[in-house]
Protein backbone atom coordinates (compact mmCIF):
# COMPACT_ATOMS: atom_id res chain seq x y z
CA UNK A 1 0.00 0.00 0.00
CA UNK A 2 0.78 3.62 -0.43
CA UNK A 3 -0.14 5.14 2.76
CA UNK A 4 0.21 9.04 3.83
CA UNK A 5 0.30 9.08 7.72
CA UNK A 6 -0.52 12.65 9.06
CA UNK A 7 0.96 13.38 12.55
CA UNK A 8 -0.49 14.94 15.80
CA UNK A 9 -0.89 19.17 14.98
CA UNK A 10 0.47 19.40 18.86
CA UNK A 11 3.77 20.24 18.03
CA UNK A 12 6.83 18.58 15.89
CA UNK A 13 7.44 15.22 15.77
CA UNK A 14 10.71 14.36 18.51
CA UNK A 15 9.42 17.50 20.37
CA UNK A 16 7.21 15.03 23.06
CA UNK A 17 4.38 17.46 22.82
CA UNK A 18 2.51 14.46 20.95
CA UNK A 19 2.79 12.54 24.07
CA UNK A 20 2.44 8.53 23.08
CA UNK A 21 1.47 9.62 19.65
CA UNK A 22 5.10 10.17 18.72
CA UNK A 23 5.95 6.70 19.80
CA UNK A 24 3.17 5.26 17.87
CA UNK A 25 3.82 6.72 14.60
CA UNK A 26 7.54 5.64 14.60
CA UNK A 27 6.41 2.18 15.65
CA UNK A 28 3.64 1.60 12.59
CA UNK A 29 6.05 3.62 9.93
CA UNK A 30 9.27 1.65 10.94
CA UNK A 31 6.79 -1.84 10.96
CA UNK A 32 4.61 -0.94 7.58
CA UNK A 33 8.47 0.06 6.22
CA UNK A 34 9.75 -3.48 7.06
CA UNK A 35 6.81 -5.05 5.11
CA UNK A 36 7.08 -3.06 1.89
CA UNK A 37 4.81 -0.51 2.02
CA UNK A 38 5.23 3.23 1.05
CA UNK A 39 5.12 5.78 3.51
CA UNK A 40 5.29 9.50 3.48
CA UNK A 41 4.37 11.14 7.27
CA UNK A 42 2.94 14.73 6.76
CA UNK A 43 3.95 16.40 9.71
CA UNK A 44 4.97 20.17 11.56
CA UNK A 45 7.96 21.87 10.40
CA UNK A 46 10.99 20.74 12.88
CA UNK A 47 9.75 17.03 12.76
CA UNK A 48 12.49 14.41 12.77
CA UNK A 49 11.72 10.91 11.80
CA UNK A 50 13.53 8.45 13.66
CA UNK A 51 16.34 6.34 12.20
CA UNK A 52 14.69 3.50 11.20
CA UNK A 53 11.62 5.63 9.84
CA UNK A 54 13.87 7.78 7.51
CA UNK A 55 12.70 5.57 4.23
CA UNK A 56 9.54 7.57 4.66
CA UNK A 57 9.13 10.54 3.06
CA UNK A 58 8.69 13.35 5.08
CA UNK A 59 6.27 16.31 4.10
CA UNK A 60 6.06 19.33 6.69
CA UNK A 61 4.01 22.05 7.39
CA UNK A 62 4.68 25.56 9.52
CA UNK A 63 1.82 26.50 11.54
CA UNK A 64 0.44 27.52 14.73
CA UNK A 65 0.34 23.89 17.32
CA UNK A 66 -3.17 23.14 17.87
CA UNK A 67 -4.42 23.20 21.55
CA UNK A 68 -4.86 20.12 23.05
CA UNK A 69 -8.39 18.68 23.30
CA UNK A 70 -7.90 16.70 26.52
CA UNK A 71 -7.08 20.38 28.28
CA UNK A 72 -10.51 22.30 26.89
CA UNK A 73 -13.18 20.43 28.88
CA UNK A 74 -15.98 17.96 28.33
CA UNK A 75 -18.14 20.67 26.82
CA UNK A 76 -15.61 22.91 25.44
CA UNK A 77 -16.40 24.35 21.51
CA UNK A 78 -13.72 22.99 18.63
CA UNK A 79 -12.04 26.12 17.72
CA UNK A 80 -8.56 26.55 15.89
CA UNK A 81 -5.94 29.25 16.54
CA UNK A 82 -5.09 31.69 13.98
CA UNK A 83 -2.78 30.44 11.31
CA UNK A 84 -3.53 26.79 12.40
CA UNK A 85 -1.03 23.90 11.82
CA UNK A 86 -4.33 21.75 11.67
CA UNK A 87 -6.10 23.82 9.19
CA UNK A 88 -2.81 23.25 6.75
CA UNK A 89 -2.46 20.04 7.32
CA UNK A 90 -5.70 19.07 5.65
CA UNK A 91 -5.67 21.67 3.26
CA UNK A 92 -2.23 19.98 1.66
CA UNK A 93 -4.21 16.56 2.08
CA UNK A 94 -7.32 17.53 0.33
CA UNK A 95 -5.37 19.53 -2.11
CA UNK A 96 -2.16 17.02 -3.11
CA UNK A 97 -3.21 13.86 -1.53
CA UNK A 98 -5.32 12.38 -4.43
CA UNK A 99 -2.99 13.56 -7.16
CA UNK A 100 -0.18 11.88 -5.04
CA UNK A 101 -1.16 8.22 -5.54
CA UNK A 102 -1.95 7.77 -2.14
CA UNK A 103 -4.60 4.42 -1.35
CA UNK A 104 -5.54 5.93 1.79
CA UNK A 105 -4.55 8.24 4.48
CA UNK A 106 -3.92 7.59 8.08
CA UNK A 107 -4.92 10.11 10.70
CA UNK A 108 -3.15 9.95 14.27
CA UNK A 109 -4.24 12.90 15.73
CA UNK A 110 -6.79 13.68 17.84
CA UNK A 111 -8.86 15.82 16.48
CA UNK A 112 -12.24 16.91 15.28
CA UNK A 113 -11.52 18.03 11.66
CA UNK A 114 -10.23 15.02 10.05
CA UNK A 115 -13.14 13.10 11.46
CA UNK A 116 -15.73 15.41 9.74
CA UNK A 117 -13.86 15.70 6.67
CA UNK A 118 -13.78 11.38 6.13
CA UNK A 119 -17.15 11.09 4.82
CA UNK A 120 -16.52 13.90 1.80
CA UNK A 121 -12.97 13.58 1.41
CA UNK A 122 -11.63 12.91 -2.43
CA UNK A 123 -9.69 9.51 -0.76
CA UNK A 124 -10.43 7.20 1.67
CA UNK A 125 -9.19 8.24 5.35
CA UNK A 126 -8.88 6.27 7.88
CA UNK A 127 -8.20 7.17 11.90
CA UNK A 128 -6.14 5.29 14.62
CA UNK A 129 -7.78 7.08 17.59
CA UNK A 130 -5.44 8.00 20.40
CA UNK A 131 -7.50 8.89 23.46
CA UNK A 132 -10.75 7.87 25.61
CA UNK A 133 -13.90 9.93 25.74
CA UNK A 134 -12.71 13.66 26.89
CA UNK A 135 -14.71 15.82 25.16
CA UNK A 136 -18.18 15.89 23.54
CA UNK A 137 -17.91 17.35 20.03
CA UNK A 138 -15.33 14.87 19.68
CA UNK A 139 -17.56 12.11 20.92
CA UNK A 140 -20.28 13.05 18.73
CA UNK A 141 -18.16 13.45 15.63
CA UNK A 142 -16.93 9.95 16.43
CA UNK A 143 -19.83 8.44 16.56
CA UNK A 144 -20.55 10.29 13.14
CA UNK A 145 -17.93 8.13 11.59
CA UNK A 146 -18.72 4.92 13.04
CA UNK A 147 -22.32 5.66 11.93
CA UNK A 148 -21.55 6.06 8.32
CA UNK A 149 -18.58 3.45 8.28
CA UNK A 150 -16.83 2.18 11.41
CA UNK A 151 -14.23 0.37 8.78
CA UNK A 152 -12.39 3.63 9.06
CA UNK A 153 -12.17 3.77 13.00
CA UNK A 154 -9.59 1.42 14.74
CA UNK A 155 -8.57 2.12 18.69
CA UNK A 156 -5.87 0.92 21.04
CA UNK A 157 -7.86 -0.91 23.08
CA UNK A 158 -11.29 -2.19 24.15
CA UNK A 159 -11.61 -0.34 27.44
CA UNK A 160 -10.99 2.85 25.11
CA UNK A 161 -13.55 1.73 22.10
CA UNK A 162 -16.24 1.17 25.44
CA UNK A 163 -15.82 5.53 26.03
CA UNK A 164 -17.79 5.76 22.18
CA UNK A 165 -20.82 5.10 20.33
CA UNK A 166 -20.34 2.43 18.33
CA UNK A 167 -22.44 0.02 15.76
CA UNK A 168 -19.62 -2.78 15.49
CA UNK A 169 -17.36 -4.88 17.75
CA UNK A 170 -14.11 -2.27 17.23
CA UNK A 171 -10.98 -2.60 15.32
CA UNK A 172 -8.35 -3.25 18.04
CA UNK A 173 -4.40 -2.45 17.42
CA UNK A 174 -2.66 -2.23 20.51
CA UNK A 175 0.07 -0.78 19.90
CA UNK A 176 4.18 -1.52 18.26
CA UNK A 177 7.35 -0.76 20.03
CA UNK A 178 11.18 -1.42 18.48
CA UNK A 179 12.24 -4.59 21.22
CA UNK A 180 16.36 -3.80 20.25
CA UNK A 181 15.64 -0.12 21.37
CA UNK A 182 15.03 -1.66 25.29
CA UNK A 183 17.73 -3.88 27.01
CA UNK A 184 16.48 -6.28 29.88
CA UNK A 185 17.63 -5.15 33.22
CA UNK A 186 17.57 -8.70 34.98
CA UNK A 187 18.67 -6.94 38.38
CA UNK A 188 16.45 -3.50 39.61
CA UNK A 189 17.94 -0.69 42.06
CA UNK A 190 15.92 0.15 45.02
CA UNK A 191 13.90 2.60 42.76
CA UNK A 192 10.54 3.05 41.44
CA UNK A 193 9.45 4.74 38.37
CA UNK A 194 7.23 6.72 36.56
CA UNK A 195 7.01 8.00 33.22
CA UNK A 196 4.22 10.33 31.43
CA UNK A 197 3.55 14.20 30.99
CA UNK A 198 3.68 15.94 34.43
CA UNK A 199 -0.13 17.33 34.50
CA UNK A 200 -2.84 16.65 36.82
CA UNK A 201 -4.71 14.22 34.50
CA UNK A 202 -1.49 11.93 34.98
CA UNK A 203 -1.83 11.04 38.54
CA UNK A 204 1.53 11.66 39.72
CA UNK A 205 0.26 12.59 43.41
CA UNK A 206 -0.73 9.23 44.01
CA UNK A 207 2.89 7.22 42.87
CA UNK A 208 4.72 10.21 44.73
CA UNK A 209 2.68 9.20 47.69
CA UNK A 210 2.79 5.47 47.56
CA UNK A 211 6.87 5.68 46.70
CA UNK A 212 6.58 7.85 50.21
CA UNK A 213 4.98 5.14 51.82
CA UNK A 214 7.33 2.38 50.96
CA UNK A 215 10.66 4.48 51.71
CA UNK A 216 11.36 4.15 48.37
CA UNK A 217 12.96 6.65 45.67
CA UNK A 218 10.52 7.90 43.11
CA UNK A 219 12.19 8.84 39.10
CA UNK A 220 9.90 11.17 37.17
CA UNK A 221 10.71 10.95 33.54
CA UNK A 222 8.33 13.18 31.46
CA UNK A 223 7.72 17.00 30.16
CA UNK A 224 6.72 18.75 32.58
CA UNK A 225 3.17 20.50 31.26
CA UNK A 226 2.27 22.55 34.52
CA UNK A 227 4.74 23.99 36.64
CA UNK A 228 2.18 24.50 39.67
CA UNK A 229 1.07 20.75 39.70
CA UNK A 230 4.73 19.49 39.37
CA UNK A 231 5.31 21.80 42.81
CA UNK A 232 2.50 20.93 44.70
CA UNK A 233 3.03 17.08 43.86
CA UNK A 234 6.61 18.23 44.75
CA UNK A 235 5.23 19.54 48.32
CA UNK A 236 3.07 16.65 48.93
CA UNK A 237 5.75 14.27 50.12
CA UNK A 238 9.19 14.03 51.94
CA UNK A 239 12.21 15.63 50.64
CA UNK A 240 14.21 13.33 48.05
CA UNK A 241 11.43 11.30 47.68
CA UNK A 242 10.95 12.73 44.16
CA UNK A 243 13.79 12.67 41.47
CA UNK A 244 12.95 14.69 38.49
CA UNK A 245 14.67 13.29 35.49
CA UNK A 246 13.02 15.54 32.66
CA UNK A 247 12.24 13.70 28.94
CA UNK A 248 14.27 12.16 27.47
CA UNK A 249 14.57 10.11 24.12
CA UNK A 250 13.95 6.41 24.37
CA UNK A 251 17.62 5.22 24.10
CA UNK A 252 18.09 7.14 27.12
CA UNK A 253 14.61 6.34 28.96
CA UNK A 254 14.85 2.54 28.64
CA UNK A 255 18.54 2.56 29.86
CA UNK A 256 17.72 4.31 33.15
CA UNK A 257 14.22 3.30 33.52
CA UNK A 258 15.21 -0.51 33.12
CA UNK A 259 16.85 -0.34 36.50
CA UNK A 260 13.81 0.47 38.43
CA UNK A 261 11.99 -2.24 40.84
CA UNK A 262 8.62 -1.23 39.79
CA UNK A 263 7.34 1.00 37.25
CA UNK A 264 3.73 3.07 39.10
CA UNK A 265 1.31 3.62 36.30
CA UNK A 266 -1.59 6.11 38.46
CA UNK A 267 -4.21 8.16 35.80
CA UNK A 268 -7.07 9.93 36.70
CA UNK A 269 -8.58 9.32 33.57
CA UNK A 270 -9.21 6.24 31.09
CA UNK A 271 -5.73 5.87 29.39
CA UNK A 272 -6.44 4.42 25.64
CA UNK A 273 -3.34 2.41 25.61
CA UNK A 274 -0.51 2.87 27.99
CA UNK A 275 2.60 3.07 26.20
CA UNK A 276 5.19 3.53 29.35
CA UNK A 277 3.35 0.23 30.77
CA UNK A 278 4.70 -1.56 27.37
CA UNK A 279 8.24 0.20 27.34
CA UNK A 280 9.03 -0.92 31.36
CA UNK A 281 7.69 -4.70 30.53
CA UNK A 282 10.37 -4.35 27.66
CA UNK A 283 13.31 -3.57 30.11
CA UNK A 284 11.93 -5.95 32.74
CA UNK A 285 10.33 -3.94 34.76
CA UNK A 286 6.80 -5.23 36.38
CA UNK A 287 3.98 -2.47 36.41
CA UNK A 288 1.93 -1.71 39.41
CA UNK A 289 -0.95 -0.36 37.90
CA UNK A 290 -4.73 0.92 38.50
CA UNK A 291 -7.00 -0.37 36.93
CA UNK A 292 -8.22 1.70 34.75
CA UNK A 293 -8.45 2.11 30.97
CA UNK A 294 -5.87 0.95 28.86
CA UNK A 295 -3.20 -0.37 31.28
CA UNK A 296 -6.02 -2.65 33.13
CA UNK A 297 -6.07 -4.56 29.95
CA UNK A 298 -2.04 -4.90 29.34
CA UNK A 299 -0.89 -5.82 32.92
CA UNK A 300 -1.57 -9.22 33.73
CA UNK A 301 -1.30 -9.88 37.56
CA UNK A 302 1.21 -11.89 38.69
CA UNK A 303 2.79 -12.18 34.93
CA UNK A 304 4.23 -8.52 34.55
CA UNK A 305 2.31 -6.70 37.52
CA UNK A 306 -0.23 -5.78 39.80
CA UNK A 307 -3.85 -4.15 39.38
CA UNK A 308 -5.01 -2.07 42.29
CA UNK A 309 -8.29 -0.39 42.55
CA UNK A 310 -8.17 3.11 40.83
CA UNK A 311 -6.94 6.15 43.38
CA UNK A 312 -6.28 3.52 46.22
CA UNK A 313 -3.11 4.63 47.19
CA UNK A 314 -2.35 2.43 49.70
CA UNK A 315 -2.86 -0.61 47.52
CA UNK A 316 -0.94 0.86 44.99
CA UNK A 317 2.15 0.23 47.76
CA UNK A 318 1.40 -2.79 48.87
CA UNK A 319 1.47 -3.81 45.28
CA UNK A 320 5.14 -2.21 45.10
CA UNK A 321 5.88 -4.86 48.47
CA UNK A 322 4.99 -7.75 45.85
CA UNK A 323 6.87 -7.05 42.86
CA UNK A 324 9.82 -9.43 43.44
CA UNK A 325 7.61 -11.85 42.90
CA UNK A 326 7.07 -11.00 39.27
CA UNK A 327 9.87 -12.79 36.69
CA UNK A 328 11.50 -9.61 35.41
CA UNK A 329 11.90 -11.75 32.17
CA UNK A 330 8.04 -12.80 31.97
CA UNK A 331 7.31 -8.90 31.19
CA UNK A 332 9.63 -8.98 28.31
CA UNK A 333 8.22 -11.84 27.06
CA UNK A 334 4.90 -10.71 26.93
CA UNK A 335 5.96 -7.15 25.22
CA UNK A 336 7.73 -9.78 22.85
CA UNK A 337 4.18 -11.73 21.71
CA UNK A 338 2.02 -8.80 22.16
CA UNK A 339 4.06 -5.39 21.06
CA UNK A 340 6.11 -5.46 18.66
CA UNK A 341 6.59 -3.09 15.48
CA UNK A 342 5.83 -6.55 13.58
CA UNK A 343 2.79 -7.31 15.20
CA UNK A 344 1.24 -3.92 15.05
CA UNK A 345 1.95 -3.27 11.39
CA UNK A 346 0.60 -6.53 10.24
CA UNK A 347 -2.71 -5.38 12.46
CA UNK A 348 -2.80 -2.07 10.59
CA UNK A 349 -2.19 -3.61 7.27
CA UNK A 350 -4.99 -6.03 7.65
CA UNK A 351 -7.37 -3.41 9.04
CA UNK A 352 -6.84 -0.82 6.28
CA UNK A 353 -6.50 -3.53 3.65
CA UNK A 354 -9.59 -5.14 4.56
CA UNK A 355 -11.89 -1.87 4.63
CA UNK A 356 -10.51 -0.73 1.41
CA UNK A 357 -11.58 -3.80 -0.47
CA UNK A 358 -15.06 -2.96 -2.45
Amino acid sequence: MNLLVVATALGPLGSGRGGGVELTLAGLVAGLLQRGHRITVLAAEGSQLPGDGAAAELWSCAGTPQPSVQHQGREALITMPADALLARFWRRVLAEAPAAGFDAVLNLGYDWLPFWLTPTAPLPLFHLVSMGSVNAAMDGVIAEVAAWDQRRLAFHTAAQAADFALVQPPVLLGNGFDLSAYRFCEQPEALLGWVGRVAPEKGLEDAAAAAARCGLPLAVWGLVEDEAYAAAVQASVPAGTLQWRGFLPTAQLQAALGHCRALLNTPKWNEAYGNVVVEAMACGVPVVAYRRGGPGELVQPGENGFLVEPDDVAALADAVGQVDRIDRRACRQWVERHASRAVLAERIEAWVGQALQP
